[in-house]
């Protein structure tokens, strides 16, 4: 149920790109520019879709708490109103969380699932990566297009380390119901565990796991090639389960 605390968010979003329809969901504390570097690299391949959430970018924040069903759920709305079903589907660091519950809610509309740079519980981030403060250049970078204003990021701030204080708390159970493809992807000197990622990738009944070398939490913008070719091969229909197969004999 939606409180009046929690009314969906009109998410603005852009529109790029010739092919079949790719939507990206940006990291918490950014905006859909964040993926400016990955988009330039997957020119010609899709019509990618990148919506800025509630309280992100040019979206306008909503009264009360930032969670991530609350995100999700304004994200299912998008993708109803604004896209032909069902979609690649992105997620990178707080996006990917983002696109995780979407994609357990509503399968129907996801027809694969890239999990970039994230945890499916609070606990996999390594420990301390939360406990440092968000860097100027990011509340400079919120106020460049936000309507709500450069004043207002000190309260998406508040809103976001609530927000990661106590989510997500999804588990291995809830993995195991994901009916589509998933690829999980994160940079070898990334935040997330990496035994938090493995157990997500052995949870997944259709996933692929890929470790960037020399790459950070900041893969899109270190590695865009790389991830994109990354994304294209795990697109491609022709696909197949290697040479000698175990897990996936």
């Amino acid at each position: 149920m939606v409180t009046d605390e929690q009314q969906p968010s009109d998410l603005w979003f852009n529109k790029r790109g010739h092919g079949e329809p790719f939507v990206l969901l940006h990291p918490g504390g950014s905006d859909s520019r964040a993926l400016d570097p990955l988009i330039a690299e997957l020119d010609g391949t899709y019509v990618c879709f990148t919506p800025d959430q509630r309280a992100h970018g040019r979206t306008r924040d909503v009264p009360g708490p930032l969670t991530f069903e609350a995100m999700a759920g304004d994200t299912v709305a998008f993708l109803e109103h604004s896209v032909d079903t069902p979609v690649h589907l992105l997620g990178y660091s707080d996006g990917a969380i983002v696109a995780l519950h979407v994609a357990l809610a509503r399968p129907d509309l996801v027809r694969s699932l890239v999990f970039t740079a994230a945890v499916f519980h609070h606990e996999g981030w390594l420990p301390g990566v939360l406990d440092s403060e968000a860097p100027n250049f990011m509340g400079d970078s919120y106020g460049e297009v936000s309507p709500d204003g450069r004043e207002h990021w000190s309260v998406v701030v508040e809103k976001l380390d609530a927000l990661h204080a106590v989510s997500p708390v999804l588990t291995v159970d809830d993995l195991a119901n994901l009916t589509m493809p998933t690829l999980v992807i994160l940079g070898d000197d990334d935040e997330v565990q990496f035994e938090h990622a493995v157990a997500m990738y052995r949870a997944l009944p259709d996933g692929e796991l890929a470790v960037l070398p020399r790459a950070t939490h900041g893969l899109a913008v270190e590695k865009p090639a790389l991830f994109a070719q990354l994304i294209r091969d795990f697109h491609h229909a022709d696909r197949t389960n290697g040479f000698a197969p175990i897990r996936r004999a």
